[in-house]
Parts: structure tokens; sequence; C-alpha cells
């Protein structure tokens, strides 16, 4: 299969800097920007991704179809394009790359069933491509092959040699590790905070647990920024765990530490715009202070 034109939507932090790494492997990126946000057309301007304004025209010129967004609007993008690939005479491969559990990832390629495109579930682990960064796209379905051209473009693709479901399987648990430690972090620090315990504490942290205070040094104060796109996929890890018979509860309350920070003025920054000379100490008192009162 020839791979000129790849399709990629959305544009945000790690989207645009997958088209970017495309692109510079000798790809046509493109996009479709009608109803997105300023910072999506900011992104995707800086990484030389065209702009071909809606869906169906951006199903009508693309090889293969990327889907990098908030796990929300994954299933509703799905259905956008299923339905201009149903009306239409191209079938481009559409490849699922959102933080969804495995049921949501099943249903997304049910919507492409009575279509000819084939579908590809993506777990996307690490952080976006860049000089220091080669995300691992692992991808499983019966389609797998039809991405590998993509190996060695700024991504590495691995074939878990799965079904649809298998790859964001995956995903949801390392982002419970990964994402639902910060959480903890978050709600150790807010809870020791609202207490009047936060001096004694990172005292100790300081002397017991040196290796973790680093990393809530490094990440907690800029978690707000995140929050928002967060709290669903802290639900879909929940939906994963409940259909196996594990406990659900711990990522349930860590959706409800990311709405709470979704809730400060710190969500309204972006990464690209945001104080970087705020401390943890100064993050955590703005978090604990929008705790609701009992």
């Amino acid at each position: 299969m020839s791979i000129e034109t790849i399709a990629v939507l959305g544009t945000g932090n790690m989207g645009h800097a997958v088209g970017r790494a495309l692109r510079q492997h000798g790809h046509r990126v493109i996009t479709a920007l009608d109803g997105r946000s300023d910072r999506s057309r900011h992104l995707a301007e800086l990484a030389g991704i065209e702009d071909r304004g809606d869906v169906t025209t951006l199903i009508r010129e693309a090889d293969i179809i990327l889907s990098i967004l908030p796990p929300r609007a994954a299933a509703t993008f799905a259905g956008e394009a299923a339905s201009a690939i149903a009306s239409g005479q191209t079938a481009p491969t559409f490849v699922d790359c959102n933080a969804v559990s495995p049921e949501s990832a099943q249903a997304i390629a049910q919507l492409f069933i009575d279509t000819d495109a084939a579908f590809v579930d993506v777990g996307i682990v690490g952080g976006p491509p860049g000089e220091n960064s080669v995300p691992r796209f692992y991808a499983s379905g019966p389609d797998v092959q039809l991405i590998a051209v993509l190996n060695g473009m700024g991504i590495e693709v691995k074939d878990m040699d799965g079904a649809i479901g298998d790859a964001s399987a995956l995903k949801m648990c390392y982002a419970a590790m990964t994402k639902g430690t910060l959480a903890l972090y978050t709600a150790v620090l807010v809870a020791a905070e609202r207490l009047g315990l936060s001096l004694p504490l990172i005292a100790e942290f300081e002397s017991s647990q040196a290796t973790v205070l680093e990393s809530m040094r490094t990440r907690v104060p800029w978690l707000a920024t995140d929050a928002e796109r967060w709290i669903r996929e802290m639900d879909e890890i929940a939906a994963t765990f409940t259909s196996v018979g594990a406990p659900a509860g711990f990522h349930e309350g860590a959706a409800d530490i990311y709405k709470l920070l979704s809730s400060t003025a710190l969500a309204e920054e972006t990464r690209e715009h945001h104080d970087k000379s705020r401390t943890l100490d100064q993050a955590v008192s703005i978090f604990a202070d929008a705790v609701p009162t009992l």
C-alpha cells in the first residue's frame, strides 16, 4: 500500500508533533481545523500541517487517518469519519490512537464495519516525538500491517499481534500507573496542606522519599494544564478495570482529583504558556483552596 497523505486529527500536544515528524519524513500531512481551537490551529501551523477545513475533505484526500484526540471526542470523530467514508469513494485506514478502554475501542471499530475502511487500534505510550523522544504506537487488530510503514518516522510502531482492544487495554494499564500516580501525589499534598502539615511532610519526603519529591516538584505544579482532558481518561481506566473485576475506585478518585485541578485558574494555562517559576508549594496552595468546603 502506497502511503502519501496522512490525516491527523487533532493537532494538540501529541497530534501536532506526530504530524510534524511524519512530514519531516516526506509525507503530506493534513488536518481539519473547522471548529477547532486557536491553539490547535497555531500548533498545526507550527508543525506545517495543511488545513483541509472539514472532515469530508480530510477523508477524501487521506490514505491513513490518525485520530489523536481527547477521549471524550474519540467516538464522535470516528462516527463522522465512518459516515464520510460510507458516502464517499475512498476508504482510508482509520487508526484510533485515543486513550479509551478496550470496550470503547471495539465500539469505535464497529462504526466502520459496513465500510471498506480498515481499522487499527493504537495505544500511544511516551511523550510527543521530538529530539529525545520516540513514542511507541502499540497496535492491534487484523490490519496492523497497513501502518507498519510509519515505523521509524518519529514513532515506533509495535505490532502486538492481538485483537482490536488489546492496544487500548495496554494504554489503559500504563496510564493507570503514570497519571494515576500523579493524581495520588496531588491528593497527598492537598490533604497535607488542608491538615496544616505540608512543611513536616515535605521535610520527611526530603529525608526518605527524595526521588518521589523530585517527581512531585517536576510535574504537579503544571498538572492543571492537562487535568480537564485526563478526567475522561481516568473514567476509561476505571471502566477497563471494572471489566476484568479489578477495583475501579482508585481511578474514579483520580478523576475527582483532575476535576478539582481543572476548576482552578491554573487550568487556563497551556503547556506553551504557563508560569515556569511556580513552585510546588504555590500550586498545592491553589489546589487546596479549590477544595469544596464541607
